[in-house]
């Protein structure tokens, strides 16, 4: 689930009034500052119900398109995108932050605009398609890990109107359904002149995780509760399951007055956060 968030639609138009750059989305971002007291404390920065897209430029051969966005007490977050003789893609994405914010960061102990630069880890996208991604998907970047979902954007629109022809993210494509050994009845019978390669035993099942029970406490209050057992399914060159074992994961984070953070790090280098 996601905390409450506004959709950002920014549709450009070029000299003839034709579309040349349509996105349409939603992002929110996680930040780690320090406070007054010298604790490290999270906060969510949400986008507020009135945001503009001051700046943002249709981009030609020798020219990025940019989309850049403006929200609440002086935060934004811009793309530029590139493009070559046949595909497009994202270059860098800039999250400016402003701590003179009270409402998102009420004890900060640095003051003003602070600016977050990230490569956009896209894959290219063909000319004359749209990018779309309704599942959510993260980038992380020193303090910051910004979070998307239902995003919709074409660079480079050609003839004004947006390709129906998509492309989907990694996130949107479907679960492969495991390979099932073959059984008696559909394996066939080798040749007495051929050799059969030795049978592969099918992959040992992962058990369900250990349930724990993980809170924080503000005060003398319990903040934050969750009984939960959690499993991460990582899909790089092959799938890869891992159980979060809660008798070595350790809970921590902050509870405010609208938001509340939790992250689990089971000392591996697996950081979960809530």
């Amino acid at each position: 689930g996601f905390f409450q968030s506004y959709a950002v639609e920014v549709d450009i138009k070029d000299a003839s009034n034709a579309t040349c750059l349509y996105a349409d989305w939603m992002m929110r971002f996680l930040i780690t500052y320090e406070s007054n007291n010298g604790d490290y404390k999270s906060t969510t920065l949400n986008l507020s119900s009135s945001v503009t897209h001051n700046g943002s430029v249709c981009g030609n051969d020798t020219q990025a398109a940019l989309v850049a966005v403006q929200f609440g007490e002086g935060h934004s977050w811009s793309i530029n995108i590139t493009k070559n003789n046949e595909t497009y893609r994202g270059d860098f994405i800039t999250l400016t932050y402003n701590t003179n914010d009270t409402a998102v960061f009420p004890d900060a102990k640095r003051k003003g605009p602070v600016t977050v630069l990230v490569k956009d880890p896209a894959h290219p996208v063909q000319l004359n398609t749209v990018f779309v991604c309704h599942n959510s998907f993260l980038i992380e970047a020193e303090n910051v890990t910004q979070i998307f979902w239902n995003v919709t954007l074409q660079a480079f629109v050609q003839n004004g109107t947006v390709s129906k022809k998509e492309s989907r993210c990694p996130a949107d494509a479907p679960t492969s359904a495991p390979t099932v050994p073959p059984t008696i009845a559909n394996a066939t019978t080798a040749s007495t002149t051929t050799l059969s390669p030795a049978p592969t035993s099918p992959p040992k099942p992962v058990e369900n995780p250990d349930t724990g029970n993980y809170s924080l406490k503000s005060g003398n209050k319990t903040c934050f509760l969750a009984t939960v057992g959690l499993q991460l399914n990582i899909s790089q060159d092959k799938p890869l399951l891992i159980n979060i074992n809660p008798k070595t994961t350790i809970a921590d984070g902050a509870c405010g007055n609208t938001t509340a953070t939790l992250k689990l790090n089971d000392g591996n280098s697996t950081l979960i956060g809530f």
